[in-house]
Formats: structure tokens, C-alpha cells, sequence
């Protein structure tokens, strides 16, 4: 009896042990199959994707030294020149229009995304214009002359956007906002054609007024945000048409 009991307590003993190897061993294969199907996904997307990806992990664990932290809004990173082909033209128009804005001095009137549209270059009222008035000032020409000849060096669209803050404005020239975001945006349109010689089917001037802000106009500080004008170069190269059988 004494020999049975043994037995018996020894066969609990092992049933009531942790998982056995197999257990263990499929959940390491199963780790190693998620593995590799991660990495055939990333093979077949845009290193773009790819980049973003692993830049936005580094951040999130704090692995750089800056210990970068999560920002809300729509986007988990902002885009930057890595994140498009290293040898990609927006990439070295980027570059350039960067160390441009450092070189003048301008780092804190002058901003530089990408969006899916493509390179948007957002200038501050106060880099280009003085107060209520569409003229460019003359302490803005060295920075557009230099944007102008980058531009000009490129094949993109460009579109210029005149925007403001919700402050109306009621003169004789510019009844309302929209009147002064448009006129700023075709002086500086005008500025690349007339001194870079710029080909006028290349570029486009629109005005938004203070309907399209970067944030919202409850303080002074955002109000000055919102007043900007926007140069974008467009992704999309032109394209040349022709017209066949034309008599």
C-alpha cells in the first residue's frame, strides 16, 4: 500500500507541474514566425514607413539622448528629410531651404514640413511683410532671392498662399483679409517671376484669409502663427503636353 501511495503522489506531483517543454518550445516558434512576417512586411513598404516607424519607437522607449517624448495630434512624427529616399530632389531642396533659413538668420520666422502634398516652406509676416501691408519689405529680399533661386533650379509646381490671423482689416486697398492674403501672396509670386525669371506657368498665388489657420487665434502669440505665407513645392513634377494633330 505503502508502494501505491508513492506512486500515486509522485504521478500528482508531475500533473500539477508548470507547461512542459513543448508548450514552451511552440511559443518560441511562434515568436520567431511574427518575427519574420514583420520583416516581410517592411520589405514590400516605403522605406518612408519604415523610417517613421522605427524613429517613433526610438522615441517612445526614450532611446536618445534627448529623451524625446509623445505629442498629440494626428501624426506620431513630424516628416523629415530621411524619411523620403535619401536621394530624392525634396530631400536636397529641404536641405538647402534649412541651412538657408540658419544662414540668414531666419530659423524662427521660417519653417519647413512635408506633407503629402509635398515641401511646404511656411515664412512668418514678419519675415516678408511689415503690419497690414501686402508689399514685400525690403529686409525680405535676400531671403527670397535666395528661396527664388533654389526654386528655379527645381521642376516643381509651386503654389503660394497668403494666409492671416481673424483680426478683420477694413481699408480703401484690402476691404478684408482676403484681398490682403491673396495681394501678398501674388508680390511674392510676382518677386520670383520678375527677378528670377521663373516660368508663370510654374507657380500659382492663392489667398485663404484666416480660414485655414495653423492654430487657433485665442492668444497673440497664435494669432502671429497664423499670419504666414506658404510656399509648397508640389510632388508631382509637370508634365509636358503636346497637342497632336493640330492644323
Amino acid at each position: 500500500m505503502k508502494r501505491k501511495n508513492r506512486k500515486y503522489n509522485s504521478k500528482n506531483s508531475e500533473g500539477s507541474s508548470g507547461p512542459g517543454w513543448e508548450v514552451i518550445y511552440t511559443g518560441f516558434i511562434l515568436i520567431f514566425l511574427c518575427f519574420f512576417i514583420m520583416l516581410s512586411a517592411f520589405s514590400t513598404i516605403e522605406q518612408a514607413k519604415v523610417m517613421q516607424f522605427v524613429r517613433s519607437f526610438a522615441n517612445a522607449v526614450s532611446i536618445l539622448p534627448w529623451g524625446a517624448k509623445f505629442e498629440s495630434g494626428l501624426s506620431v512624427l513630424p516628416e523629415s528629410p530621411d524619411m523620403v529616399e535619401n536621394k530624392a530632389d525634396l530631400a536636397k531642396v529641404f536641405e538647402e531651404l534649412e541651412s538657408l533659413s540658419a544662414r540668414l538668420d531666419f530659423e524662427g520666422e521660417v519653417n519647413l514640413a512635408f506633407t503629402k502634398e509635398g515641401l511646404v516652406m511656411r515664412l512668418s509676416e514678419k519675415a516678408l511683410f511689415d503690419s497690414g501691408v501686402a508689399a514685400v519689405s525690403p529686409e525680405a529680399y535676400p531671403l527670397l532671392g535666395k528661396i527664388g533661386a533654389i526654386i528655379a533650379k527645381t521642376a516643381y509646381f509651386i503654389r503660394i498662399e497668403g494666409h492671416t490671423d481673424n483680426l478683420p482689416i477694413h481699408t480703401q486697398v484690402f476691404p478684408s483679409n482676403w484681398e490682403l492674403s491673396t495681394a501678398r501672396a501674388v508680390n511674392v509670386l510676382r518677386y520670383f517671376i520678375e527677378t528670377h525669371k521663373i516660368d508663370p506657368q510654374r507657380l500659382a498665388a492663392v489667398g485663404f484669409a484666416e480660414y485655414q489657420p495653423l492654430t487657433s487665434n485665442n492668444t497673440q502669440p497664435n494669432q502671429s502663427k497664423n499670419r504666414r505665407v506658404e510656399i509648397i513645392f508640389i510632388k508631382q513634377e509637370p508634365q509636358q503636353t503636346s497637342i497632336e494633330g493640330a492644323s
